[in-house]
């Protein structure tokens, strides 16, 4: 369906797990993203500066 994201493609990286994270929770205050697992701020991945 056009507006859905295909593939497994994570749009942000967690430096603290070192690994792409599909699924992040959003701060309601600050509106970060941030790590389910560790807590920690997510960096997008477009610009990591990878490749």
């Amino acid at each position: 369906m056009p507006g859905e994201k295909s593939g497994g493609a994570a749009e942000f990286y967690c430096p603290q797990c070192a690994r792409g994270v599909e699924r992040p929770l959003v701060c309601g205050d600050c509106l970060a993203m941030i790590c389910r697992e560790c807590g920690a701020v997510l960096e997008r991945v477009d610009e990591l500066g990878l490749g």
